[in-house]
């Protein structure tokens, strides 16, 4: 489920107004950053947000709808577009093939401020971050999330549901795989290969491969015995 990561012309307008309407699943500070996203691409509207909370409320003066239960009556009200603006990598999985479910046409949001090659893909559900590079060939998978200043350079194979941390910097070729954790800062070689929902802590410089389910730390890199 990958796109070219710019949209070749803007949506076509739904009712709300000349831009479509899109809500947003979060209402926490990664959702703030993707409203900022979606301000400077112009290309939807923000409807507002849910929170596990409920409302009242705004976020960056965006109302909060409501829980999550308000979905089916966002959509009948003709709010066709979402995005899971929603940080743990597990959840984004369950909220994504949840509104994927009800019908919804799930959003990718790429910063205007990020470098991504036209020869790259993102995929639907992504998020590609602030000053995030992603090189040629790269592929971003589906609900992944590319983060503040993160590097992922030519030919890195990022699975879905994947966090990409800020400042994180990924070599050429590097595979990461389904619903990883790449830590604030961390360093990937050439050619690794990062096993499925295992954990790369802050900082840690990665050498070899790393298994799924692991947890690796450290410079360079070791995985803990016990997770």
């Amino acid at each position: 489920m990958l796109l070219f990561y710019k949209l070749e012309s803007a949506p076509s307008a739904g009712p709300y107004g000349m831009k479509p309407p899109v809500v947003l699943l979060g209402s926490s500070g990664h959702a703030k950053v993707i409203i900022g996203m979606i301000e400077e691409n112009a290309h939807f509207d923000v409807a507002g947000c849910t929170s596990a909370a409920g409302g009242p409320g705004d976020v960056l003066g965006y109302p909060v709808l409501g829980d999550d239960s308000i979905l089916e009556q966002a959509l009948a009200s003709g709010v066709s577009h979402t995005f899971v603006a929603v940080g743990d990598n597990r959840l984004r999985l369950e909220l994504l093939a949840r509104v994927e479910a009800l019908g919804f046409d799930v959003i990718s949001v790429v910063s205007d401020r990020a470098i991504v090659s036209r020869r790259a893909t993102v995929g639907i559900g992504a998020a590609v971050m602030p000053g995030a590079v992603v090189g040629v060939e790269a592929s971003i998978g589906y609900g992944a999330i590319i983060n503040s200043g993160a590097v992922v350079e030519h030919n890195c194979s990022i699975g879905p549901y994947v966090h990409v941390g800020p400042g994180a910097c990924l070599a050429g070729g590097v595979q990461v795989a389904e619903g990883a954790f790449l830590g604030t800062g961390c360093k990937v070689i050439p050619g690794v290969k990062i096993g499925a929902w295992s954990t790369v802590g802050a900082g840690a410089v990665v050498i070899r491969d790393i298994p799924a389910h692991k947890t690796a730390v450290g410079v360079p890199a070791i995985v803990r015995l016990i997770d």
